[in-house]
């Protein structure tokens, strides 16, 4: 079954068990539309059978793709009179509860080492008084990651007197790069009328003074742009340094970089490290035998990519016996599309949710990438949404939103931002499968899309979030 059809399958799982619940069926009886319920509990039936009937049709088929989604559109119509049964029938009260939850990191030291060098150099032999070093690789294979570490380093925050970190993604926006770097280097929010004043401003700032700006997960590959935004920052004291990471040769060579550092995957040795970490809590499996006899495969098929190893350690660390290791490792997600840049062990943890949990993941897909968030904010918008409501739960909503919350983030389905670590966010990758599961009915509405794209998609969509295009920037 494609990916997809299985958030649907869960979805309708939801709705069984709202159907289910004891508040709705009295109050359906007491508004005489028992009678309803049955009928629509028999019409999830034939569309769950139908669904899985198509599951591997949809998965070499497009042409079934309009014919399920007119199905799934009326498994959310009878998701949406439910809910507007069960909010006359439950009150809820909230309770807060707090709780830490750590993040383990794969270990770059030797890649630190080999970059802090050239951070440092304040004497380069480049005419600029600010230089680029990049770092590239594979998404998932911890650029991010080494980026941090670099800037928590004691010795680069002693050599720069301001620092910057902007998350850049898809949109190379001059105006809002320009504008959230001189919000992080001198606070305040200022307006300008045109790019040429923001520039003046930001230049102001940043002069005579040596600053290291990072630029995350950067993808443009126009040089005209990057000339655009760079005007301001030469006027930066000898040693400063932009720092950039990307999946993208390209973009390193276009922004002239001293140094373009090729971020490897991990030795074997490493990955097999970064596994067992994830899947039993040790640095090796040496009291373990039976996982450790799985490891190279794992490796292997998560190509040594510590974001993948992450997660797959955490899935194999729920599973009990050699049986189940095995029916994961043989899995038919590994040989499907091949052709996604999502990687088969993100796919295999997703399929491993509960029914509740991939709806509380799709429901993600509604925030842009990079995108910071409050743990008590996501767990109010599930809420508000309905998707926290469980007819056979003792505790309160919220209190069950934070377990639901707290599983997400131990399988890495979220993660601690690295800006801040009271906030959250998602790995692009994670985003990626999020908007992938969650398909047309969730839609991210922008401010720069044109009258007609809108129109359409809200026509389909029945969870909508309002993007304004503006980027969050942070001193580290």
């Amino acid at each position: 079954m494609a990916v997809a059809e299985l958030f649907m399958g869960a979805f309708i799982t939801v709705l069984f068990e709202k159907l289910a619940s004891g508040d709705l069926i009295r109050l359906a009886r007491s508004a005489g539309i028992y009678s309803e319920l049955n009928k629509w509990r028999n019409t999830l039936i034939q569309i769950q059978a139908v669904l899985a009937d198509a599951g591997q049709k949809h998965i070499r088929d497009k042409s079934v793709q309009l014919w399920l989604n007119k199905l799934q559109h009326l498994a959310y119509e009878i998701d949406d009179v439910l809910d507007d049964l069960a909010t006359k029938a439950i009150r809820s009260q909230l309770s807060k509860e707090s709780s830490a939850t750590t993040s383990k990191r794969t270990s770059r030291e030797g890649d630190k080492e080999s970059l802090l060098g050239k951070l440092l150099d304040n004497e380069s032999s480049s005419s600029k008084n600010v230089n680029v070093v990049s770092i590239v690789g594979l998404g998932g294979i911890g650029k991010t990651t080494l980026a941090q570490l670099l800037c928590n380093d004691k010795k680069v925050k002693d050599n720069f007197e301001l620092m910057a970190w902007v998350c850049i993604s898809d949109d190379f926006d001059i105006f809002n790069i320009s504008k959230g770097i001189l919000q992080a280097v001198a606070g305040g929010n200022q307006d300008f009328a045109n790019l040429n004043l923001l520039q003046v401003a930001l230049a102001e700032n940043l002069s005579r003074k040596r600053f290291l700006l990072v630029l995350d997960d950067v993808w443009n590959e126009n040089y005209h742009e990057w000339e655009l935004l760079q005007r301001p920052f030469n006027v930066g004291a000898p040693g400063s340094k932009i720092l950039v990471t990307t999946r993208k040769t390209m973009v390193a060579s276009m922004m002239d970089s001293i140094q373009t550092y090729p971020l490897q995957l991990l030795s074997n040795e490493d990955a097999l490290s970064l596994f067992a970490q994830h899947a039993s809590g040790k640095q090796n499996f040496d009291v373990n035998g039976i996982l450790k006899s799985h490891g190279d495969d794992i490796v292997k098929k998560c190509g040594r990519l510590p974001l993948a190893l992450r997660i797959l350690g955490r899935l194999f660390r729920d599973k009990s016996n050699d049986d189940e290791w095995e029916a994961l490792l043989n899995s038919e997600i590994w040989h499907l599309d091949n052709g996604s840049e999502i990687l088969p062990a993100l796919k295999l943890s997703y399929y491993d949710l509960s029914p509740h949990l991939k709806q509380l993941f799709a429901y993600c897909c509604l925030f842009p990438k990079d995108y910071m968030f409050e743990k008590d904010e996501l767990i109010l918008l599930w809420m508000a949404e309905g998707l926290l409501y469980r007819p056979n739960v003792k505790k309160s909503m919220e209190s069950f939103g934070w377990d639901c919350f707290k599983e997400l983030v131990s399988r890495s389905f979220l993660q601690h931002s690295n800006n801040d670590k009271s906030l959250y966010t998602m790995h692009d990758l994670m985003n990626d499968l999020a908007k992938i599961v969650a398909g047309e009915f969730f839609f991210m509405l922008h401010d720069k899309m044109d009258v007609d794209n809108k129109i359409e998609a809200l026509e389909k969509s029945h969870h909508v979030s309002f993007i304004r295009e503006e980027y969050e920037v942070y001193k580290i």
